[in-house]
């Protein structure tokens, strides 16, 4: 399946590497002009710009950390002022910091919850007023499988992710009437750094799980946040799309 976006504006905060990179790469596929919101992988940004500039598409990069409402916020007046409209916003950036729940450190907790649930307010705060103008917008926000299900360590990251679900689905009940539609997706284990760097036997241990029998892949992802900012899913609002193999 693939759409025409060659009319749209999209951000896609982290959206220079893993799940990102390839929701950017996606859109770009379908002629979407996305701008890569990064703070720490500038090289990556730059490379996807010039591969898009070079195959008539059109990147740009702005860094800007999530956790600071004052850079989001001269993000959005920049994208306002340079591009007039904002019609998608895919909040991916998101961090880990693992630990046992009596080991963690208050900077480990304060510092995921800051950029992954933090973030997706300061940005989706920023960005509905620009939807609004134009009364039309599409905002994806990423949770996770851990955010349904917790997982051991992560209860950081789990509390982040969960709270994604229910800010999804309250802004979608404040949107909705504006055509602003808000949904969520929870992925489950998908071939990323953050799973490369798991213990081998926790891997063999959750890839028997998984009925597919393999890991998904960020392309995996893409493609559905590609379908949920189409008009072929103009119904779905408030929604939490899982996608993990069947794991659950």
């Amino acid at each position: 399946m693939g759409w025409d976006f060659s009319d749209k504006i999209a951000v896609v905060t982290g959206g220079a590497k893993g799940i990102g990179r390839a929701i950017t790469e996606k859109l770009l596929s379908y002629n979407t002009t996305v701008i890569i919101i990064y703070n720490n992988s500038q090289e990556n940004a730059e490379n996807i710009c010039k591969a898009a500039e070079n195959a008539g598409r059109k990147a740009y990069a702005i860094r800007c950390n999530v956790t600071n409402p004052s850079e989001v916020k001269n993000a959005f007046e920049y994208i306002e002022k340079t591009f007039k409209k904002l019609d998608f916003l895919i909040n991916n950036a998101g961090i880990t910091k693992d630990n046992l729940l009596i080991r963690m450190k208050d900077e480990e907790w304060l510092d995921v919850v800051s950029t992954n649930l933090n973030g997706v307010f300061y940005c989706t705060r920023s960005a509905v007023k620009l939807m609004l103008r134009k009364r039309y917008g599409r905002i994806i926000n990423i949770s996770s499988i851990v955010g349904i299900s917790g997982n051991p360590g992560q209860s950081n990251y789990a509390a982040t992710k969960a709270g994604i679900i229910g800010f999804t689905k309250a802004a979608a009940k404040e949107m909705g009437g504006k055509n602003i539609l808000v949904n969520a997706i929870a992925p489950g284990y998908i071939e990323t750094d953050m799973v490369s760097v798991m213990p081998e036997e926790f891997k063999t241990m959750i890839l028997g799980n998984i009925p597919l029998h393999r890991y998904g892949t960020p392309e995996d992802v893409a493609g559905l946040v590609c379908f949920l900012l189409s008009d072929d899913a103009g119904y779905i609002n408030g929604a939490v799309v899982d996608i993990n193999g069947g794991i659950l």
